[in-house]
This record gives C-alpha cells, sequence and structure tokens, in this order.
C-alpha cells in the first residue's frame, strides 16, 4: 500500500477503504509519511470529503492512535460533555458541578484555548493552586469521591489528532465536517465516559456559521458516539452574541460561580448549562425526563449543593476553595474601561469572533498554543442581542492590564455591536436536540 495511491484516490472522489485510512493514520503517527504527503490528502479530503462509514473509521483509527482511558475504577455511570468552541462559553464550570450535585459522575478532560475560544484548563488555572495536572489514580480517586474532576489530556491520548490537528491549522483545513468529528470524537472516545453530551456551536462565534451545518456535524457525531457502545445526545446552540456575559479566563470563572451561588437568574449561560445537564442526567439514569431532570438540577442549584461540588473539586485539585465565596481571590485587572454606545437603539447583532479576538489581544487568549495568557484580563458584556441601548449607556467593560492594543481593542468591541431602531426578533438559543 502506498500513501500516493490513497492520495489519488480522495483526489478522485475516491471512498478510502477502513485498510487504507489506518494505513496513513498509523503511518503518520510512526512518522513513516512526512507531512507534505499527509498535507495532501487532507486538502483533497477537504474538497471531497468523507461519508459516514469513512469518517467512523477514521475516528476509530484516531483513538486507537494512544492510550485509552479506563474509568471502570469509578462506580457508577460516568458522563461527559464537550463544546465545538466558542466565546463566553463557560459551561463546563456550572454543568459539571450541577450534574455532580444530583448524583452523577464526571470525569472530564478538557483542553487549553486557542485563537477566538476559551479553554476550560486556562480558566480553572486562573484559580489560585489549582492544578489541572493529576495522576490517573488520583483523578479516578477526585470522581469516585466527589463526582467531578476536569484534568488536562494524558500525554499520549490520541496522539494522531494532535499531529493531524496541528497541521490542518497551517493548512486551511480545520473546516470540514468529517475532520471536525473525527477529532473530537477520537478523544472522546479514548477519555472513556459512557455517556457524552456534545454542544455544537452554530453562529458568528463558531466553526459552524449556520444551524444546518451544525446539525450535520452533530448527527454524524451521535452516530459515531452510539455506533461505538457510547451513549450520545448533541445540542445545536446559538453563538451569534458571547454564550456568559464574561469573556476571559477569572471573568468566565467568577460568572460561573456566580451562578451557582444564585446570583444570576436565568440568562443563555445558565439556560444552556440545564439543557446540558439534563441530558447528562438523563443519559446516565439518573432522572426519567427533562422535566425531572429540570426538577433536580433547580434544587441542586438552589440548596447550594452544586456550589458545593465546585468547592470540592477546588480544594481536590489544589486550589483554594474559598474563592467559591469570595470571587476577589482571583486575579483581578489593574483597570477597567467601559465602551459605551454612540447612538440609541436597540442591539440587534453582536460580532461574537470579534469579541473573542478583542480578549485575545488583551492577553486572555493565544495565537500559539505556548503564548502565555493573563488571567486577569478581558471583556464583561452589560448589552446583548435584544436590548434597548440609550446613547452613552455601557455596552461592554474591559479589563486591562497591558495597554499596547487597546486602541484596537476599543474598536473591536465597539464595532462588534450594530443596533437597530425597532427591537429585533429573538432567535432560539437552542435550536435541536439530537439523538434524546
Amino acid at each position: 500500500m502506498r500513501i500516493a495511491d490513497i492520495i489519488l484516490k480522495k483526489r478522485n472522489k475516491g471512498e478510502l477503504s477502513g485498510e487504507e485510512i489506518e494505513f496513513f493514520i498509523n503511518g503518520y503517527v510512526r512518522d513513516e509519511i512526512p507531512d507534505y504527503q499527509i498535507s495532501a490528502l487532507l486538502m483533497a479530503i477537504w474538497f471531497n470529503g468523507m461519508n459516514e462509514r469513512e469518517t467512523t473509521d477514521l475516528t476509530l483509527c484516531m483513538r486507537d492512535s494512544g492510550d485509552q482511558v479506563d474509568l471502570s475504577g469509578i462506580p457508577g455511570i460516568k458522563a461527559d460533555k464537550h463544546s465545538t468552541g466558542g466565546v463566553g462559553d463557560t459551561t463546563t464550570l456550572v454543568t459539571a458541578p450541577l450534574v455532580a450535585a444530583c448524583g452523577g459522575k464526571v470525569a472530564k478532560m478538557s483542553g487549553r484555548g486557542l485563537g477566538h475560544t476559551g479553554g476550560t484548563l486556562d480558566k480553572l488555572e486562573s484559580i489560585p493552586g489549582f492544578s489541572v495536572f493529576q495522576e490517573m489514580d488520583r483523578f479516578i480517586e477526585i470522581v469516585s469521591d466527589i463526582g467531578i474532576a476536569v484534568i488536562g489530556q494524558t500525554a499520549n491520548l490520541v496522539p494522531a489528532d494532535k499531529k493531524l490537528y496541528s497541521l490542518r491549522d497551517v493548512t486551511g483545513t480545520v473546516d470540514n465536517i468529517s475532520l471536525i468529528a473525527g477529532s473530537i470524537m477520537s478523544k472522546k472516545l479514548a477519555s472513556g465516559s459512557d455517556v457524552i453530551v456534545l454542544d455544537v456551536k452554530a453562529g458568528n462565534g463558531a466553526f459552524m456559521r449556520n444551524p444546518e451545518e451544525a446539525a450535520e456535524l452533530a448527527k454524524i457525531m451521535v452516530k459515531i458516539g452510539n455506533n461505538a457502545g457510547r451513549k450520545t445526545v448533541a445540542l445545536v446552540t446559538d453563538m451569534n452574541q458571547p454564550l456568559g456575559n464574561a469573556v476571559g479566563n477569572a471573568l468566565e470563572v467568577q460568572e460561573a460561580i456566580e451562578i451557582l451561588q444564585g446570583k444570576h437568574l436565568g440568562g443563555d449561560l445558565q439556560t444552556v448549562c440545564f439543557s446540558l445537564a439534563s441530558q447528562m442526567l438523563i443519559l446516565s439514569g439518573l432522572a426519567g425526563t427533562s422535566g425531572e431532570a429540570e426538577k433536580m438540577l433547580e434544587e441542586a442549584l438552589k440548596s447550594g449543593r452544586a456550589l458545593e461540588k465546585l468547592e470540592a473539586m477546588v480544594k481536590a485539585q489544589g486550589g483554594n476553595p474559598e474563592v467559591v465565596r469570595d470571587v476577589s481571590i482571583l486575579p483581578q485587572a489593574e483597570t477597567t474601561e467601559i465602551i459605551t454606545a454612540e447612538k440609541a437603539g436597540w442591539v440587534c447583532g453582536i460580532e461574537t469572533m470579534e469579541i473573542g479576538y478583542a480578549s485575545m489581544l488583551l492577553g486572555a487568549g493565544r495565537t500559539k498554543k505556548t503564548d502565555p495568557i493573563d488571567p486577569a484580563v478581558g471583556v464583561w458584556i452589560h448589552k446583548r442581542k435584544g436590548d434597548r441601548v440609550a446613547k452613552g449607556e455601557a455596552l461592554a467593560a474591559l479589563y486591562v492590564n497591558k495597554k499596547d492594543n487597546l486602541e484596537n481593542v476599543r474598536k473591536k468591541v465597539a464595532g462588534a455591536y450594530s443596533f437597530t431602531e425597532k427591537e429585533p426578533e429573538p432567535v432560539p438559543l437552542i435550536y435541536q436536540v439530537i439523538g434524546s
């Protein structure tokens, strides 16, 4: 078998066999096939696509390229969730404690932020002392004891994805449904959980620009998960504005804590978190219906048990547990600057990526995986789509340490808002639930 023949076959719109997919994945991981040939194959896949069977084979080969986590030492059904990425998307820090407070087991491996999207590990590391690096035995012990832990991926988990993603990032082949599905689901399957709930974003702050594309991606990921023996459901949710009000690591931790404290009643972030947690409870067998699950979650929030679960996780992973009562323990920016509206009207649109990039320019994100980040800085949204705004009223607040890019940040945040004289029609927050 030759890699050149596989490239030609896909270039000519052929269907790759399981053996051919296994050959190129294993050969690339073992450094037997060079980057330039895999780059050519990725571009052929980007142009001509892969069918469901090819995508499933790709995912399973990627999963099998490295270690697979054994969570059998944790009693009960283990549940995991994954978001396809967005801005102000702090769902793990709210959803996981809620599920744990209802008796679920959440053994989660997360990633870091890149570009306009935030990473759960970066957010958690803004808590003083918190360590995302835990030995597997300790990870299993924490989840068994308190029902929740969030750590970084093990070094040899899906090495095929690490290599392929780095290449896709520099060859313009990131936004292909089969390659995205393979990347996400190979890691989820290798992570060992019994239940997988996916949050597939659609909109101007997401990889999938519209709900139809997002639903297509969601459907194939749900099929892959279920065919691999994992109970899998996907929600297609809106990302045409930041999901939460906070964009930035410590700021997002603060907002998650305040939601668990009961300070934010409703709101888009809480609504999506409840929907994700509800599916996790149902698939775990802890609730029979969404109505039953919602009641369980509301009680876990009001009673303070969900906040206690976050506190227990922070303590177990070396962080300062007092942060759940005093968010001023989190890193604080030196200055705050308010962006105001230049005219009155209704907010009819927010360019979400611009908000994400503004936060990145302040230092909250990275352009390369090796870039340092500043946990204190970011953007706090004061006005959202559908809100009425008076001239001079605050649209957003900038949390600033370094002022190198401040003028550019001001322009990005102010320019991200668009206005209309009439109240805009509301857009669904959750477009579809697939696989329930």
